[in-house]
């Protein structure tokens, strides 16, 4: 705490205590002055007040200089993790908002109170470097998605997604609380700068291989790769739309970035290689199956789904396996500043389109009671705006020029070849990428195959889209537009972020 106030920690905390503040005072508006109101005016009310909470967060991290280091990196505030806290923030504000219209749980305080408490949960995990920590971020903001998922007590895929997701959950919990144990034994120390010192003498150590393995196998959970990846088509079927929006979008956002952190910081040194014909021991060569398996059974299974929701489940599964590659890339200096920056941006676009998507598939479900895709038949007549919407985020998730996904991807496969420019290096990782890429179109052009081009019910009414929906895909929309025509709008404060002067 050498050099740091209390006064300066409660700056530095400002962001966190408004969205708990917020979810308080969700909590007292709902169950105290709204509880005989109407559930759709409930909703609406609820939803103002936890988007209210999010801008004002948003506008703290947007004024604030806080650049604090506390309790050996307990507590860790600079200009990158606030970029990253911002995100989050945003895809919890469009949450929000594509929840004002539902209907789907009589505990409304409670949904908005623990989508913002989930989000606290996510802005702890981004600005830490100490395990302990580490690991209490993460299962608060696990416990409030579980929750989240189960809230639909109207059908029983809520109640089985949410025991799925929860089992696998708490078998997740166990392996990255005794890998990072391991960790701690072997280094006998908590922070991950000083871990990956305590490491370099246990290079080749079989307990410290244990360690690592298990401490990814936690995290690959939480990303939803192959093959720790069996809850999530579940989860993103049966949750609540919102809930399964925010668990594909901004726990993804912190989830990544904190892996980032474990590896390229706290497993320094231990890296191996992932390099074609030249695999050592290592981080590195597991993140590499881990992706292979990821973008190929992601992408292939997604072309057999009939729901959208479960479509997206294993594009998202593709897209974290896409994720690793930037990953891969860290672990070679030459790369690690311009490979964290096309992360970043990655999962952040991703995690603005995904909201989108979600947000058409919950004003569809509403009005059609059904979320196969085949329930997509005419949307062109029936709503423009959605087709419309539904149109680019699809094709920013299939990497099509000039939407933020075609950058994204990029800035990926560009870092990822760059790791090794005197030989094929991760090439061969890029090469299935783009292979896996081109299968994805197929799937994403199915859907909009159905949107524009299958006719439907000619009788079926147009689908009025209500102004709080309208508002959030309409701001997607234009995000993944402007971001895709303008990537340095995004890039180039994170290039200077990360020049600042942080761990990495």
């Amino acid at each position: 705490m050498t050099g740091v106030g209390y006064g300066d920690l409660l700056v530095a905390l400002a962001p966190e205590t408004a969205l708990v503040l917020a979810a308080v005072a969700v909590l007292f508006i709902d169950m105290g002055l709204m509880r005989s109101a109407p559930l759709r005016q409930r909703f609406l009310t609820a939803s103002a007040a936890a988007g209210l909470g999010c801008l004002v967060t948003l506008g703290i991290l947007a004024l604030s200089r806080a650049h604090l280091r506390f309790l050996d990196g307990v507590l860790v505030v600079d200009s990158l993790t606030q970029w990253v806290k911002i995100f989050v923030v945003v895809l919890t504000l469009f949450t929000a908002g594509i929840s004002a219209q539902a209907e789907f749980t009589e505990h409304v305080g409670e949904y908005f109170a623990l989508l913002l408490l989930a989000t606290v949960g996510m802005m702890f995990l981004v600005s830490t470097e100490e395990i302990l920590m580490i690991f209490v971020s993460l299962e608060l903001t696990s416990l409030s998605l579980y929750v989240l998922t189960a809230l639909d007590k109207r059908t029983r895929h809520a109640s089985e997604a949410a025991l799925k997701y929860f089992l696998f959950g708490s078998v997740a919990a166990a392996f990255t609380l005794f890998g990072l144990s391991l960790v701690y034994g072997l280094s006998g120390a908590t922070n991950l700068t000083e871990i990956a010192a305590g490491l370099r003498v246990h290079r080749l150590d079989p307990l410290l291989a244990v360690a690592v393995v298990m401490v990814i196998m936690g995290f690959g959970f939480k990303v939803a790769v192959v093959p720790f990846h069996l809850w999530a088509p579940d989860a993103y079927e049966g949750a609540p739309v919102p809930a399964a929006a925010l668990i594909a979008s901004g726990s993804k956002v912190a989830s990544f970035f904190v892996l980032a952190k474990i590896a390229v910081l706290g497993f320094a040194g231990v890296e191996g290689s992932g390099a074609w014909g030249q695999l050592r021991a290592g981080w590195l060569p597991v993140l590499a199956v881990l992706a292979v398996g990821s973008m190929v059974l992601g992408n292939l299974t997604a072309i057999v789904q009939g729901h959208l929701r479960r479509l997206l489940a294993y594009s998202a599964i593709a897209h974290a396996g896409y994720v690793l590659l930037g990953l891969m890339a860290m672990g070679y200096p030459s790369q690690r500043s311009a490979a964290l920056s096309a992360v970043l941006y990655y999962v952040a676009t991703y995690g603005l389109t995904t909201v989108g998507a979600f947000g058409v598939a919950s004003v569809i479900e509403r009005a059609s009671g059904d979320g196969r895709i085949d329930a997509l038949a005419g949307l062109s007549r029936r709503s423009p705006l959605l087709a419309l919407c539904l149109m680019v985020f699809l094709l920013s998730l299939a990497g099509i020029p000039p939407l933020a996904g075609f950058f994204g991807k990029f800035g990926l496969f560009t870092a990822a070849m760059g790791a090794d420019p005197a030989g094929l290096g991760l090439l061969w990782l890029v090469g299935i990428a783009i292979a896996m890429s081109t299968v994805s179109l197929y799937y994403y052009l199915r859907v909009l195959k159905q949107a524009y081009v299958a006719t439907g019910d000619e009788e079926a009414s147009r689908i009025v889209v209500p102004w709080t929906d309208r508002l959030v895909l309409i701001a997607a929309a234009v995000g993944v537009l402007v971001l895709g025509a303008l990537p340095g709008l995004l890039l180039d404060p994170l290039a200077r972020a990360i020049a600042g002067g942080n761990g990495f």
